[in-house]
């Protein structure tokens, strides 16, 4: 059972009327050892094969994405790498005779994900809704600001990175107050996670 709320856009509609959208709550990550454990419960394949399958998949895509080209895993989605400028470097202008901006000054930042159609359908046939009983513009009265310390901590442990917009939904923190948060930890050299980036490109990885 899932739970949803709805939330109040940030932009108002046409007539300046609140516009409220369905949002789903979500109560912590499913990790690795999670889907391994389910998937070998069900079947005759070994935590350790899966594991290994899923490992050189992951190495596989990384070099299908470093030569150039996106991957496409039917029944799951389309990954796409997406590149940025590094840190301190200004973009070119395109006017003649401007600096332009060499292999060095450019880095793969990211891997967008397009969701495959299947798997749209097949988690919704499997999904069945309740509404919640929080509110999501109340939501961080649900957990202390350790216990997000906690789940953002916990999250870099298993992905390379943290959005915003990872940490909203793990929080149900709304993203101003999610970006304020994640700023001030990454100022606290204890709470170890530090940021790279700038803008709407900052990242949060763990220190």
């Amino acid at each position: 059972m899932a739970e949803y709320e709805m939330q109040e856009s940030n932009l108002p509609n046409e007539d300046g009327k609140r516009v409220l959208f369905p949002r789903m709550r979500l109560w912590g990550q499913a990790d690795l050892d999670r889907i391994v454990d389910k998937i070998s419960y069900a079947s005759s394949f070994t935590p350790g094969d899966i594991k290994g399958l899923v490992k050189a998949l992951a190495d596989e895509m990384a070099c299908q994405m470093a030569s150039g080209r996106s991957v496409k895993i039917d029944g799951i989605g389309v990954f796409s790498p997406s590149l940025a400028l590094r840190d301190g470097y200004e973009r070119e202008s395109g006017e003649p005779g401007a600096p332009k901006r060499n292999a060095m000054s450019i880095w793969l930042n990211n891997v967008n994900f397009r969701a495959d159609k299947e798997l749209i359908e097949n988690t919704g046939r499997r999904c069945i809704l309740e509404r919640s009983k929080w509110k999501f513009r109340h939501s961080s009265q649900v957990f202390s600001p350790q216990e997000r310390l906690k789940m953002a901590q916990d999250f870099l442990c298993s992905n390379p990175f943290m959005r915003v917009a990872d940490y909203c939904r793990l929080t149900g923190l709304l993203s101003d107050k999610a970006a304020r948060e994640l700023k001030q930890w990454s100022e606290e050299p204890e709470s170890g996670i530090g940021c790279k980036g700038r803008g709407s490109h900052k990242i949060y990885v763990k220190r």
